[in-house]
């Protein structure tokens, strides 16, 4: 009990070792440790070298031989506590070494079994003999797990074909399991935290992660920091190539399952509505299963496997784009493979995509529960690309930073988005296609012989029909994705009112009283265009300014067209500039030319206003150049 305050005593007089008298005393002191210390490993080499050291019993004379150990020789500490381990598991490497039936993953819960009992066996004959803060039975614990880790390695490597996703999950299973309980008994202060904390984490269970709830990817447990925790279940990490293949068969059955669902029940039937999603079951089902899997294998590791993952993620994301989306989208005359050549343009312009219904090809009309379906896709579209974003977020913060700009699902969410693009415009078609009979019809009435100006043309009110039966049902069901909704009323009035325009040309011969109808059915349309986002809506709701610049743009101009028409052409300098003023200086020669047929101008004459045109443009375009310069 002397002996340690003695020694520090003279530690604080060590600058004064030079003074005769405390030399004298440090000498002495000295002399008597290294007295001390010969009869202690004298204890030491009786005890675990001698004749009875196979018997060794613990005693209280061998524990105050530590604690003097402990006072006046930490080398000799050292060789204790490795003497002790190395005597207290060379039963377990016997028993476990490469070549015994017990060594194989089949039984590793028996290796976890022997340690249990080590340490019974411990606190009861040990745990009183050695100081406290050597915390022998933590070492012992530490050691066993890195000898288990090294010999489980050693035999997964050389007997690898014989490891296969249940004898994989049982071992991970019962390591995990053991990892855990090791971690509430010691606190790791014998693991040095910064070197030894595994980066590796196992999940206990493997289970369908369809029966989880719980859809947001951003609340995922965050790993535990024990240095306990993948010890021993790092060894697995270079195989989990084989439980990625697992996953990668089980997503298969997944999305099979999905689509044998829809084969037998139907593609579902949404209510609609803005508190309504439009989103199929199936695609929520699908990103928790992923969420499980990835919980499941950044516990596993956080390298290399989950770039594995992402691959097979990468690769069921398509499978379901293309079996379950793709698939229940209604079937049209257009080529899938031209519209997902165009959906990164068309989901970025919208507006400036032209009909990809050509004249005189006819589509047969949608059923409402087709044109449900299309919507559905769409919103579940729009759910994929927002949740794959989630997800890719997720996957760089569960993997190592190195590995982070490795990660990108930008090629899937491409995907997604050029299905929102094919059910945008497989709508738009739709209701193009019922308007078709109508332009057709105004196109073929006698508008020379036409009377008296009535009220709108019946080609009007059917248009306005379609209109109105179709757009609420779209509405209805893009409640939930209202942004894509105002993206199908503007890409339709950007392709529909040049098509009116179109067949607006080829109104004639047209006399005044005609025209003057034209005009009228024109101002109809227009009001009604102005309007289709709210079209039957008991409240209306102002559309956004893009779609009204479109549409006041496109339908003034249609306006203009007929204005001119009724314009008189007597005088071709004041028709031209009329012309110009009305098609706000638009010098194109072949609408120009598609406005004097329909005034039923003679090809001689229409020569002579042409070249006016020309003469009146170009004094123009000069006009306007001065004053560019002048400015």
């Amino acid at each position: 009990n002397l002996l340690h305050p003695v020694i520090s005593v003279l530690e604080h007089f060590q600058p004064y070792i030079n003074i005769p008298q405390i030399q004298e005393l440090s000498t002495n002191v000295k002399e008597l440790t290294a007295q001390i210390n010969v009869l202690v490993r004298k204890e030491c080499e009786d005890a675990f070298n001698g004749p009875n050291a196979k018997n060794f019993t613990p005693s209280q004379h061998f524990s105050d031989v530590c604690k003097i150990i402990d006072v006046i020789d930490s080398k000799l500490r050292l060789d204790v506590i490795n003497w002790f381990l190395k005597t207290h598991l060379s039963e377990y490497t016997i028993l476990y070494q490469e070549s015994q039936e017990l060594a194989w993953l089949d039984k590793i819960d028996r290796r976890y079994a022997w340690l249990k009992r080590a340490l019974v066996e411990f606190d009861e004959k040990y745990s009183r003999i050695f100081p406290a803060h050597w915390e022998m039975g933590e070492r012992l614990t530490v050691e066993f797990c890195k000898i288990t880790r090294r010999e489980l390695g050693n035999i997964m490597l050389k007997r690898k074909n014989e490891i296969d996703v249940k004898l994989l999950r049982f071992a991970i299973e019962k390591t995990v399991g053991f990892e855990t309980i090791v971690e509430k008994r010691f606190p790791g202060n014998t693991l040095d935290h910064a070197t030894n904390t595994i980066t590796s984490h196992l999940n206990v269970r493997v289970t369908n992660p369809i029966e989880s709830d719980d859809l947001n990817l951003t609340n995922n447990l965050k790993p535990k920091t024990s240095p306990f925790q993948g010890i021993i279940s790092q060894c697995f990490e270079d195989h989990l190539d084989i439980y990625i293949a697992e996953l990668d068969r089980s997503l298969a059955d997944q999305i099979q399952k999905f689509v044998d669902e829809h084969k037998k029940d139907g593609y579902p039937v949404f209510e609609g509505g803005e508190d309504t999603s439009n989103v199929l079951p199936t695609s929520a089902d699908l990103f928790v299963y992923f969420r499980n899997c990835l919980v499941q294998c950044s516990k596993l590791s956080t390298g290399q496997p989950l770039l594995l993952l992402v691959q097979t993620f990468q690769k069921y994301l398509r499978e379901y784009a293309n079996r379950i989306l793709t698939a229940n989208l209604p079937k049209t005359n257009t080529t899938a493979s031209t519209l997902v050549g165009t959906a990164t343009i068309f989901i970025q312009n919208l507006p400036n995509i032209p009909s990809l219904l050509k004249e005189g090809e006819t589509i047969a009309k949608l059923n409402e529960p087709e044109i449900c379906r299309s919507c559905s896709v769409l919103c579940t579209a729009e759910y994929c690309v927002e949740t794959i974003q989630q997800l890719e977020d997720k996957m760089k913060e569960k993997i190592t930073k190195s590995l982070v700009d490795k990660i990108s699902f930008e090629s899937e969410r491409n995907v997604f988005k050029a299905i929102i693009a094919q059910s945008i415009q497989i709508l738009i078609q739709d209701l193009e296609n019922t308007c078709e009979p109508a332009l057709t019809a105004m196109t073929k009435l006698s508008w020379q012989n036409i009377e008296t100006v009535g009220d709108q043309s019946l080609y009007v009110t059917s248009i306005i029909n379609h209109l109105k039966t179709t757009v609420p049902i779209i509405r209805n069901h893009l409640g939930s994705s209202r942004k894509y909704f105002i993206q199908f009323c503007t890409t339709f009035v950007s392709s529909f009112i040049p098509k009116f325009i179109n067949h607006l040309y080829r109104c004639k011969p047209i006399q005044m009283i005609g025209a003057e109808q034209l005009l009228l059915d024109t101002h109809s349309l227009k009001t009604v265009l102005l309007d289709l986002p709210s079209i039957s809506l008991t409240v209306s709701r102002k559309p956004p300014q893009n779609f009204t610049k479109i549409v006041l743009k496109g339908m003034t101009r249609a306006e203009m067209i007929l204005k001119v028409v009724l314009t008189p052409h007597d005088s071709a300098r004041q028709f031209v500039k009329n012309y110009l003023q009305f098609m706000n200086n638009d010098g194109d020669i072949g609408s120009f030319q598609k406005v004097l047929e329909m005034k039923a101008i003679r090809k001689p004459d229409q020569s002579h206003l042409i070249e006016r045109l020309k003469k009146e443009h170009a004094a123009i375009l000069a006009s306007h150049q001065q004053q560019t310069q002048q400015q």
